[in-house]
């Protein structure tokens, strides 16, 4: 694994052969030449075997509640409006924002709730789109975190740590596996706000940054206005020959200043031009979506054709993945239900259901949902007690990071299955018996699963071992995991 010092001493070394060559081997072999070489590879003792190429993270920001869409609890019917407190022992850390409740009435869910598949997964009635890939993704119910507020949790779920500044997983799959398209960054962001709070919490640019690793492996994020990626078309009267001329230029100052200092970051300067002036050919046509059937269109849903919806989003994920780009990361905004939830709850799935299943189905159908991992979910689950005043058509619930439900599919996953159980209020994980489970990341228990777990586990299936893909900074080797994590190797294929 490197650090800059040892990357910085790469260079040097690579300075003199470069240096040699009697007329230069270009600054885009250059770019390629340094860049296959600086990422932290998998170690060859753990040999985990890779069952994917790439991944797309389909993050629904705000928390969607499970009681309402994956966890279906008929006690909370049955006991609507009673004390949650008469049924478990409410010792769950509880926000600012409902600890000083004087009552914790039950809130069931206004939804219904169908088994779908051969596998009888049980989804709302939210969902139908999402409820016809069943058989196709594995639902985790016993997912769970320590934050409990959204940023940390976020952020936890992006970088493996609560407290900003660390890599992004896409940063650290960058860094680990490399590009497989020269054309196109490891690693696109993109943002959508949905219709149920389009005005909630915002996300920030360091959810896709690369923290402490270089800024090469930094998310470029594609934007809902103007040009896709910032800066991406030449100025008005500005040809493309001047372009050309002006970047080599340019690379020329930069390989003396990257001899005399052997600094990574100026190397990262010269591939990120690079790569820019690439994408003047290669973005305009991804997304170009003329060539894209009208059935297909379809399937995504009405609102594909608005750039900045998350339908959009999804068929760019997917015009992303068969062309190798190595990581997507969705973030649909508006997920954070705390008081009119039946209004905001429909809205939200609306956006999300019907473009999620298109783009499982279109991935299949291209024969690419074999070695792409997609994986759907938020930061937390939901509270089963309303937050504010409980009514028979109206509700909301707090932040509840004990338990909560999230699913994967492809990339060696294992279809059609359910894995782990919560009790029946949806306050607890519990085990095969209905027993709770003391869930915290140093009791490693295999029917629960943390960040860390889920972290460990994707990583895996790209090829990865998690406690191998490191990064030393400030005086230690940092890794994604760090420092717990396990495999969950029941819902591997």
């Amino acid at each position: 694994m490197l650090d800059p010092f040892s990357e910085s001493q790469l260079l040097v070394n690579r300075r003199h052969f470069f240096g040699k060559s009697a007329s230069g081997i270009g600054v885009a072999a250059l770019a390629s030449m340094l860049g296959d070489n600086l990422g932290a590879k998998p170690s060859p003792d753990s040999k985990p075997a890779p069952k994917a190429k790439r991944m797309i993270y389909l993050f629904q920001s705000g928390a969607p509640s499970p009681q309402d869409l994956f966890d279906y609890k008929p006690k909370l019917q049955e006991h609507h409006g009673k004390e949650l407190g008469e049924f478990v022992e409410l010792n769950q850390r509880k926000t600012g924002m409902t600890a000083g409740q004087k009552s914790f009435p039950i809130a069931g869910t206004k939804y219904k709730f169908k088994k779908h598949g051969e596998s009888g997964t049980e989804i709302s009635e939210l969902l139908p789109h999402i409820s016809s890939i069943a058989d196709d993704i594995c639902l985790i119910r016993s997912m769970y975190t320590e934050a409990i507020n959204h940023d940390p949790a976020i952020t936890f779920f992006q970088s493996g740590s609560q407290i900003p500044g660390r890599p992004s997983i896409g940063a650290w799959l960058s860094y680990g596996l490399g590009s497989e398209n020269k054309n196109l960054p490891d690693f696109v962001s993109m943002v959508s706000r949905g219709t149920g709070r389009p005005n909630c919490q915002p996300l920030y640019d360091r959810l896709w940054g690369s923290g402490f690793l270089p800024t090469k492996h930094s998310g470029v994020k594609f934007m809902s206005v103007g040009d896709p990626v910032l800066y991406l078309s030449n100025p008005s009267g500005y040809s493309p020959k001047a372009r050309r001329k002006m970047l080599d230029d340019l690379a020329e100052l930069n390989e003396k200043k990257l001899a005399e200092f052997s600094d990574p970051e100026i190397d990262t300067r010269i591939q990120q031009y690079e790569l820019a002036y690439r994408m003047q050919t290669s973005v305009p046509e991804l997304t170009d979506i003329s060539d894209e059937p009208e059935s297909v269109l379809n399937m995504y849903g009405p609102e594909v054709k608005k750039r900045g919806t998350y339908a959009y989003n999804c068929l760019m994920a997917r015009r992303l993945a068969e062309r190798d780009v190595r990581f997507v990361q969705l973030y649909h905004m508006g997920w954070d239900q705390h008081f009119t939830l039946p209004k905001q709850l429909s809205g939200q799935c609306y956006d999300a259901d019907q473009p999620t299943a298109a783009l499982i189905k279109d991935l299949k159908m291209r024969g690419l949902l074999d070695d792409t991992l997609v994986v759907w979910g938020g930061e937390f689950g939901r509270t089963s007690y309303c937050q504010g005043k409980l009514t028979r058509e109206n509700y909301g619930r707090d932040h509840h990071p004990r338990c909560f439900s999230l699913w994967a599919t492809g990339g060696g996953i294992k279809p059609g299955m359910t894995f782990g159980q919560t009790d029946d209020f949806c306050y607890n994980i519990v085990d095969k018996n209905g027993a709770p489970i003391d869930a915290h990341p140093t009791k490693h228990n295999k029917e629960t699963v943390h960040v860390h777990d889920l972290h460990a586990t994707l990583l895996h299936q790209l090829g990865i071992d998690h406690t191998k893909l490191t990064y030393k900074f400030q005086g230690r080797q940092y890794r994604l995991t760090d420092v717990h994590g396990h495999i969950v190797k029941d819902i591997l294929s």
